[in-house]
């Protein structure tokens, strides 16, 4: 966070912006902005030199972005996301796999926090796969979604069919955002 901002700084310091000397600010967006504010409370509104104005502007992004990107998705509140990968073992049939899909298939209409499902098998030309085929997208409306979904007897069933074919699972849960 501060690196950013002291990049910023180093950068107005050390290059004049042409044509530009300076700004003029209302002072409501200089008060959210600084907290030295009050020494030009006199002025409305207020001129203030444009280096310090982005100056301004960048510590407050700065300073935004530190504290949203250290927050953890169990901190967050929105649609919950839960992306599941499979790489089933080579000895697994095709029957079995076939199982595996019908049985992810009938979560969403027996555990009812599931508010969306999709599921497909890697088509990328990439290559990058690492193994996995199999890729399932649940989605619940929060978190608190998912942590019904998890100790449900019915993802327990599901976990005891796959188990005997799975060779590795990949999963990442995140918090959507727009």
């Amino acid at each position: 966070m501060y690196q950013a901002m002291n990049s910023a700084v180093a950068a107005l310091q050390h290059k004049r912006l042409p044509g530009i000397d300076s700004i003029t600010v209302p002072r409501t967006i200089v008060a959210a902005l600084t907290s030295h504010h009050s020494q030009h409370t006199t002025h409305h509104p207020i001129t203030m030199s444009f280096r310090s104005f982005i100056l301004c502007i960048t510590a407050a992004l700065a300073i935004t972005a530190g504290m949203s990107s250290s927050a953890t998705a169990a901190d967050q509140t929105g649609v919950y996301r839960h992306v599941v990968l499979f790489k089933f073992k080579d000895s697994a049939t095709p029957d079995q796999v076939k199982g595996v899909e019908d049985a992810f298939r009938a979560l969403p209409s027996k555990i009812d926090t599931i508010t969306g499902y999709e599921w497909g098998t890697n088509v990328s030309p990439e290559g990058k796969n690492d193994g996995y085929t199999h890729c399932f997208f649940v989605t619940f409306k929060d978190k608190a979604g998912l942590d019904v979904y998890l100790p449900h007897p019915a993802h327990k069933e599901f976990g005891t069919l796959l188990r005997p074919i799975l060779d590795k699972v990949c999963v990442v849960d995140y918090v959507a955002a727009k």
